[in-house]
């Protein structure tokens, strides 16, 4: 059995860490709390502007259609990985690096596909796995929809100068501060809406449909990248704030025992100390 001072240290020691994980799970829990809110709110914007989009691209000619909605032959694919900038926050990172890395080696198997790292885990893990194209972790240090747009802009440039021919969003979707979902979209081409046949009878189209779609694609692409960010950003601290919950009552239960042990080997050593003193004291009278 351990002795009393090195069982001390080691409550010591975990009594420290789980201060920390206390500390970190109520600085999540704040954040996520602003970062929820912002994401609940713009779903719905967003995922109507997209369904609009898709509808009308959809039904607009092929020879009219926009070039964001060419679909070309797949030889080179672009896989942005949306993870965060900090780890401990359970797989959260880890489940973005493994879909990441089975698109590149099973649905792409046999084409060219780069990365582009949204995140500095992702930028550090996959820049041993593949290529990276770009790293734009510095994001998170201001995320606003205005930076955002720049990496819309770069992500549409390199589509329409034919750079790659598919662009796939990978990122971690927010359900609640416990669950986590990876959602693999594509970005580019733009998807055509399945439902989409007949919807232009609906509408009333001033200047023209085509008009109309050209100035919508940029702003949906810019929206539905920011969302995807958005939503990585608001189940990032969840996953924080989950394993920090986790590990602070693994250390509390840790640091139980640990006491437990330690009462355990002060009363031993008690004990013996008592049997020392009182064998003496036998003995001097003998």
């Amino acid at each position: 059995m351990a002795n009393l001072k090195e069982i001390r240290n080691r409550i010591s020691s975990v009594s420290s860490t789980m201060q920390i994980t206390s500390a970190m799970k109520m600085v999540s829990a704040a954040k996520l709390k602003k970062a929820q809110d912002a994401i609940t709110a713009m779903r719905p914007y967003a995922n109507k502007l997209t369904e609009l989009l898709q509808s009308l691209s959809a039904s607009l000619d092929s020879d009219t259609g926009s070039t964001y909605a060419t679909n070309r032959a797949i030889n080179k694919v672009l896989v942005v990985a949306i993870t965060s900038n900090r780890g401990l926050c359970g797989a959260f990172n880890t489940n973005i690096i493994k879909q990441s890395t089975t698109l590149a080696d099973e649905t792409f198997k046999g084409k060219q596909v780069h990365f582009m790292a949204i995140g500095k885990k992702a930028n550090d893990i996959l820049g041993k796995k593949g290529t990276i194209a770009s790293n734009h972790s510095d994001v998170f240090d201001q995320l606003t929809f205005e930076n955002v747009a720049v990496i819309a802009e770069e992500l549409m440039q390199l589509f329409k100068n034919g750079s790659y021919d598919r662009i796939e969003l990978v990122y971690n979707k927010f359900k609640n501060a416990a669950t986590q979902i990876v959602i693999t979209e594509q970005f580019l081409p733009i998807v055509p809406a399945e439902n989409a046949q007949g919807s232009s009878t609906d509408y009333i189209f001033e200047p023209s449909q085509v008009d109309i779609v050209e100035q919508l694609i940029p702003k949906s692409l810019k929206t539905q990248l920011y969302k995807a960010i958005r939503d990585s950003f608001a189940s990032e601290h969840g996953a924080r704030m989950t394993a920090m919950h986790k590990a602070t009552d693994n250390a509390t239960e840790l640091r139980d025992q640990l006491k437990l042990t330690y009462n355990q080997a002060r009363q031993a050593a008690i004990t013996n100390e008592i049997l020392e003193i009182v064998g003496g004291a036998e003995a001097l009278n003998n």
